[in-house]
């Protein structure tokens, strides 16, 4: 694996994944933006919309242009934490319990309708998004490195879903939404998907080497002590607003910290400004904070509340 990339390798790499991924999904290129940066940060992305508007196609364009080991878990009412990861059963061979993988297992995975499962599967996906490793029956084992989450899941008014609890939502660094395409983009997905799937045309770009070293260069992305101040004062005001039940969380303050880098990586700069925090902020925050029944009443969304908040405060001067 490279120790350090040159500054502008991430950016070149970044640019290569949006147009593999361009050539398949048609819809908003920030859109693609925004899932590369959870997956050049290491920051698990939620995407939450109706059926049929792209987001599995999104993320398997993603797979495909990794090179990654793929792995996809279809959540269902059915399903249980063992399906995910793994169990020990008895092997009459050898006369011992042994381990056997269950589909957490690789690289990248695709949680595709993550809330049709009950709350008791999906918490089984914390501890391996949290601390990249399971444990069972005592015994921890590590998963595959760079490991990376994207799910999908259906609005929570639909039928057959289960709420995502504050905890599991609170382990995803990203979340956003697709919305329906612009009429224009509807006849070219038409067009796209009328003879054959360009998903399998699709050819690694990258490596996990090089994903391993863009993570790594994400990490040495300087943060002048005025931007973390700034941070720590956007997480402090969530937690006071009489609009916001439940603030944002110190994980999700250190998730904004490393999104605003990974935004600083792929733009070509080694270190943060304003800008990144209030680019990735609205893909940070809104998925992880719970309005009061106030805010709720008045249909405000999270995403609205967030913008409120961010205008609220000053940005750092001189960097």
């Amino acid at each position: 694996m490279k120790d350090s990339l040159p500054i502008s390798e991430p950016k070149r790499i970044a640019r290569a994944l949006a147009a593999q991924i361009g050539g398949v999904f048609v819809g908003d290129p920030g859109v693609i933006h925004n899932l590369i940066v959870g997956f050049c940060a290491g920051l698990h992305v939620l995407i939450e919309d109706v059926p049929g508007v792209g987001k599995t196609t999104l993320a398997l364009a993603l797979a495909r242009s990794t090179g990654l080991d793929f792995g996809r878990i279809q959540f269902t009412p059915d399903l249980l934490p063992g399906d995910i990861l793994g169990m020990t059963v008895w092997s009459a061979e050898r006369r011992d319990f042994l381990f056997k993988p269950g589909a957490i297992m690789h690289q990248f995975i695709l949680g595709d309708e993550i809330n049709r499962a009950s709350a008791r599967t999906q918490s089984a996906l914390l501890e391996a998004m949290q601390e990249e490793a399971v444990t069972m029956d005592g015994t921890t084992y590590r998963l595959p490195s760079p490991f990376f989450v994207i799910a999908t899941q259906n609005p929570a008014s639909f039928t057959g879903t289960f709420l995502l609890p504050e905890s599991q939502a609170d382990r995803f660094g990203i979340s956003f939404s697709l919305g329906y395409p612009a009429p224009e983009a509807e006849v070219t997905i038409l067009d796209r998907f009328s003879e054959a799937n360009p998903l399998e045309a699709l050819a690694p770009v990258t490596s996990a080497q090089e994903v391993d070293a863009i993570r790594e260069a994400v990490g040495r992305v300087r943060v002048e002590r005025s931007i973390k101040e700034y941070l720590v004062a956007v997480a402090r005001l969530t937690r006071s607003s009489a609009k916001v039940k439940l603030g944002l969380s110190p994980r999700g303050t250190r998730h904004l910290f490393r999104a605003a880098q990974c935004e600083a990586l792929l733009d070509g700069r080694d270190f943060v400004i304003p800008e990144d925090v209030l680019r990735t902020a609205p893909l940070v925050l809104p998925h992880r904070i719970v309005l009061s029944a106030d805010a709720k009443m008045e249909a405000t969304s999270a995403i609205a509340v967030v913008a409120e908040l961010l205008g609220k405060l000053p940005l750092p001067a001189g960097v």
